[in-house]
């Protein structure tokens, strides 16, 4: 569990997929609170006009989504509020992800195994059906969507000259792999540099 829940009284949450996406919300929060603001909001035609805060700003819709729809058992991907200030505040997509993480950390473990109704716009028509899922499927989903657009936001950043922790934007599991593979960084007198989001 990571050192902050104790100090901000959030329960104990023993799931590997709710901290690997704690996780990924904190590798987040490290990047936002390590770059400026113009960096932040910058777009360019290299990146298709997107932004680093653009991307965070699209994971945390779905994050949202999830968590208001996992009390109420259908989780609707497509209901977002695409508030512009957590795209071009940097405080305010910190905050935002605080709230994520420690929200996810609040989830009833059990709930997680529930069934529930999913859905999202998948492309042209307009029928967007129902499909049945669970939490914790949902929640493989997330951690997914999230890899895939911190690569697009990894991808900004070297075209910026932004600095990056050596795992941002890479999968938990190629993450494993390499630390299998790997001679450990403690043994080496390294530091990974985890830590979670500053409260």
């Amino acid at each position: 569990m990571h050192s902050s829940n104790a100090a901000s009284g959030l329960p104990a949450v023993h799931d590997s997929l709710v901290h690997d996406n704690v996780a990924m919300l904190d590798q987040g929060c490290r990047l936002v609170e390590s770059i400026e603001a113009e960096h932040f909001t910058r777009r360019s035609h290299l990146t298709l006009g997107a932004s680093i805060g653009g991307h965070l700003r699209h994971n945390l819709d779905h994050y949202a989504g999830f968590l208001r729809g996992i009390a109420v058992g259908r989780v609707d991907y497509d209901d977002r509020a695409r508030e512009e200030g957590v795209e071009t505040i940097p405080e305010r997509a910190l905050a935002a992800m605080r709230e994520m993480r420690d929200a996810l950390l609040r989830i009833d473990a059990m709930s997680l195994e529930r069934e529930i109704d999913v859905r999202m716009d998948t492309g042209e028509s307009e029928c967007r059906p129902w499909t049945r899922s669970t939490g914790r499927r949902e929640l493989q989903f997330l951690l997914s969507h999230t890899v895939h657009h911190y690569a697009l936001v990894a991808m900004i950043c070297r075209i910026e000259g932004v600095e990056l922790e050596r795992d941002f934007g890479v999968a938990p599991s190629t993450i494993k792999h390499r630390k299998v593979r790997a001679p450990s960084p403690v043994a080496n007198g390294e530091h990974d540099g985890e830590r979670t989001c500053a409260r």
